[in-house]
């Protein structure tokens, strides 16, 4: 079922007050104003302290709404809360990509962080694989810190966030939540938690895997990836890992689709992408996928945020990089 009406109310939006200082700079970043570099440090440091005790695979209950990449298109994320609703009426599930490409990838990072922080039940982050010290190095999370701080202090912070980073999660032990995909040397979940994610995403591996991997209707098994990293996975692949564990379902994200989301192998996989009008010209719709308490689930389609709320583009223009 596709529906595109709005959930919330513009009450939703509103963080309460009087919270204390966090709830201050919440509504800070909701204006799309970023935190005094102290200011980041300081979240970044309680944010490490809450993902650290995470684990790799992060379990998580129904009712709850799953989003793909983000990309640092802070207008866009603010219509996603708009259509699914704010932190924390509505619970929420981030599949990684939260930086690069867009004009506010620190106001974007440091939002969900902070409501993470205040959150910490509420929100579920994954990683995805921008985020990372050399991905962001070339494609814009880190010229977008020496330009807003005249130092790379911020971007240090935040990639040092990225470490902590939960690799997965799993909605009721039905739906495995991933950013890119599959990996030959991981059969079960249970492999997953044995990796050791406090670290830069590896060029190969499972952990690499995981991030970089797509699927492919036109293969059986693994194949190499175009992408110089993780692997091409056919329906036989979705099937066997399905059935290994006893889940129903693969919710990733990674890949744009120009319909906001895709169903593949008898609906066994899907790809959630939430960045509408990525790289603000491809033209492309969005969309999150809620899950009621009995896991059936619902896809809310949303277009782009206007233009004229938009904030200026970087001076520098990032490469082309649609991955």
């Amino acid at each position: 079922m596709i529906v595109d009406d709005n959930k919330s109310t513009s009450s939703q939006m509103n963080v309460s007050s009087g919270c204390g200082e966090l709830d201050k700079q919440i509504e800070q970043l909701m204006r799309c104003e970023y935190l005094k570099e102290p200011e980041v440090k300081e979240l970044c440091d309680k944010a490490k302290e809450i993902l650290f005790e995470e684990s790799n695979v992060q379990l998580v209950e129904a009712p709850v709404t799953v989003c793909g990449d983000i990309h640092g298109q802070f207008d866009d994320l603010m219509e996603l809360f708009r259509i699914g609703g704010f932190v924390p009426e509505t619970n929420y599930v981030f599949m990684g990509d939260f930086v690069d490409r867009g004009f506010n990838s620190v106001e974007t990072f440091l939002l969900l962080l902070a409501l993470k922080v205040r959150y910490p039940e509420r929100i579920t982050l994954i990683r995805g694989n921008h985020e990372s010290r050399q991905i962001t190095q070339v494609y814009g999370f880190y010229d977008e810190c020496m330009r807003k701080y005249n130092s790379p202090n911020v971007w240090r912070y935040c990639t040092e966030v990225f470490d902590y980073i939960a690799l997965a999660a799993l909605i009721d032990g039905k739906v495995f939540c991933v950013h890119g995909g599959l990996s030959p040397v991981v059969n079960n979940i249970d492999d997953i938690r044995n990796i050791d994610r406090k670290q830069e995403v590896p060029h190969e591996g499972p952990m690499c895997d995981l991030l970089w991997s797509d699927p492919d209707q036109e293969i059986s098994g693994f194949n190499m990836s175009l992408r110089g990293a993780g692997y091409l996975f056919g329906g036989n692949i979705v099937q066997s890992f399905n059935r290994n564990n006893n889940i129903d379902l693969i919710a990733r994200a990674h890949q744009l689709v120009m319909e906001g989301y895709k169903q593949m192998f008898d609906e066994s996989l899907v790809t959630v992408w939430s960045a509408p009008n990525y790289c603000y010209r491809c033209g492309n719709i969005a969309s999150i996928m809620e899950f009621d308490e009995h896991l059936n689930k619902t896809f809310r389609i949303f277009d782009a945020a206007p233009q004229d709320v938009r904030g200026v583009p970087a001076k520098k223009p990032t490469p082309d990089y649609f991955l």
